[in-house]
């Protein structure tokens, strides 16, 4: 019973400890990651300042993971190239290092004040980033309360047989005792707790030194799985180089610093008699060491990768989503953003739809009629992708930004996919039914349904500049299009009757019968257009409070 007990202890030790890394984690990501994410890509020049970007942004969310992140969305959208991002994991390794070094000092005492102060800003804090870093702040003392808890638990048991005997198996063999710690690591998505409950077992005699610089290169190699194992099958390819490079450096440098341990231990100690010290001064020695030699010689890594994983060239599903990264749901605004740019693929797939529109309505081509109708299916597959997608996000870690940016997405999604239907279920009948019966457009009917589709075509290009924006002006300016096509339905019903007045003493019934589509087509593109106005420009008028709920006037 009391191994049972001592055993539930422990794991709830660290349980309390991974929660803590994620209160502190989601805090400065709700706090301030617009922010960072500004940072990063303003610091995104050259090497050396991508490499102190990384550093001072990683030691602020404590997840190397969440920087990378960051990084490959960046590079998949092709505004940096892979030097630069590679650089910014560099620094990114580094910065996980500096809460461990902050950590290995007996800090425990302050923990109840870190929690107190903590608790204090999130229930009194007026603004939510008071809030979110109330919440890092009682993120921060759990940790402290969980290390000092491991200790006590640890401390009496460092002279249990069974556990020599199984600390003894690690410490005799580092290429065990490192694979145990990179296992450790990518089951605990954590560099720092595994880092941190290693300067426990070391700091308690439990473990010995070298074998735990061992597990600490493990830990380093281990927080480098993640990304590249979870973004293998769909990441991009430039995400994929920063990821593999990130995971080919680390490996290098633990290739090189695994032979060498029994030289760098006794040196380790003789520096820092504090074994719980020396462990992290190793950890922070290990990547600073590994960022010099690395940051010149990015150049030809980044050459190497490029070879290792080549751009796609084969043909991809266009229903199968790109950008949505599962390893960006543990960070949403880097989520959002991968969403977004799944929106924005939607919007090029109806604008696809659109041209192809005008080509069957005046043209002759009948199998436009059954590809509009294929990519309306590819739009029903993104929109269900992207909302299973934000449906995933942890509500715990949005912020109200985030929650707001979600509403807009599925706002803009919903009605890019609803203008779809119509393109595809009623302005493709009409297509058909003309095609069918071998109706044509009058040259002035012709000449008005293709300004109607280049109108609408310069419509959907600004939904999408206003959605990306968020501008006000934008959003405005595509509002007004919504009279614009409601003043053109009119014009068009009348001029259906002209047009069948001056048909009736007519013998060809083929332009008269072809008139009778005009109207109707004229309506299904104004309901298109509504779609758009809804999808991208009321969200924004909304949030400025520049929409107005009714156009009828007060009774």
């Amino acid at each position: 019973m009391d191994t049972t007990l001592t055993l539930l202890d422990l794991c709830g030790a660290v349980a309390l400890l991974l929660w803590g890394i994620h209160m502190v984690q989601t805090g400065v990501q709700r706090a301030l990651g617009p922010h960072l994410r500004r940072l990063l890509g303003v610091a995104l020049g050259n090497r050396v300042k991508a490499l102190a970007a990384g550093l001072g942004v990683t030691a602020l969310l404590q997840s190397s993971t969440a920087t990378g992140l960051m990084v490959a969305s960046f590079a998949g959208a092709g505004l940096v190239a892979v030097v630069p991002a590679l650089a910014v994991m560099l620094g990114a390794n580094i910065g996980t290092t500096l809460i461990v070094q902050v950590l290995s000092f007996d800090v425990a005492r302050v923990a109840p004040v870190l929690v107190l102060v903590g608790v204090i800003l999130f229930r009194r804090g007026s603004e939510p980033r008071t809030r979110d870093l109330g919440r890092a702040a009682i993120g921060l003392g759990l940790m402290l309360m969980a290390l000092s808890r491991l200790v006590e638990v640890i401390t009496p048991y460092e002279d249990v047989p069974a556990l020599r005997v199984l600390l003894g198996a690690v410490a005799t063999d580092r290429l065990i005792a490192l694979m145990l710690g990179a296992v450790l690591t990518w089951a605990a998505h954590s560099s720092v707790a595994i880092v941190l409950l290693v300067m426990s077992f070391t700091h308690a005699g439990v473990l010995p030194f070298e074998a735990g610089m061992a597990l600490v290169l493990g830990a380093n190699l281990g927080s480098a799985l993640n990304p590249v194992l979870e973004g293998a099958r769909d990441g991009e390819a430039a995400g994929r180089r920063v990821a593999l490079g990130n995971l080919l450096t680390r490996a290098a440098g633990c290739a090189v610093a695994l032979p060498c341990l029994g030289l760098i231990g006794p040196l380790a100690v003789t520096w820092q008699p504090d074994l719980s010290r020396a462990v992290a001064d190793f950890h922070t020695a290990f990547n600073l060491v590994l960022a010099l030699v690395f940051l010149p010689l990015l150049g030809p890594v980044s050459a190497l990768l490029r070879r290792l994983v080549p751009e796609r060239i084969d043909a991809h599903d266009p229903g199968r989503p790109i950008h949505l990264d599962e390893a960006a749901l543990e960070t949403p605004p880097v989520a959002l953003g991968a969403a977004g740019r799944e929106a924005l693929r939607m919007a090029d797939v109806l604008a696809e739809m659109t041209a192809g529109a005008g080509e069957a309505l005046t043209g002759g081509d009948r199998s436009k009629v059954t590809g509009i109708r294929r990519m309306d299916d590819t739009l029903d597959r993104l929109n269900a992708a992207i909302k299973a997608y934000l449906v995933r996000l942890d509500p715990e870690a949005l912020s109200e930004d985030d929650e707001r940016r979600i509403a807009t997405l599925v706002a803009f999604t919903t009605n890019l996919e609803h203008a779809g239907d119509i393109l595809s279920r009623n302005v493709m009948t009409h297509a058909a039914k003309r095609l069918k019966r071998g109706l044509a457009f009058s040259a002035e009917g012709k000449a008005e349904v293709e300004a109607l589709l280049a109108r609408l075509s310069a419509n959907l290009g600004a939904a999408g500049a206003a959605f990306l924006t968020e501008d006000p002006r934008a959003a405005r300016r595509l509002a007004d299009e919504k009279a614009v096509f409601r003043d053109l339905e009119a014009r068009a019903t009348e001029a259906h009757f002209r047009r069948l007045r001056e048909a009736s003493g007519s013998t060809g019934a083929g332009p008269a019968e072809a008139s009778t589509l005009y109207p109707d087509l004229v309506r299904d593109l104004k309901r298109v257009n509504d779609h758009l106005v809804a999808g991208a420009a009321y969200p924004i008028l909304e949030s400025r409070g520049a929409l107005r709920t009714s156009r009828l006037e007060a009774p």
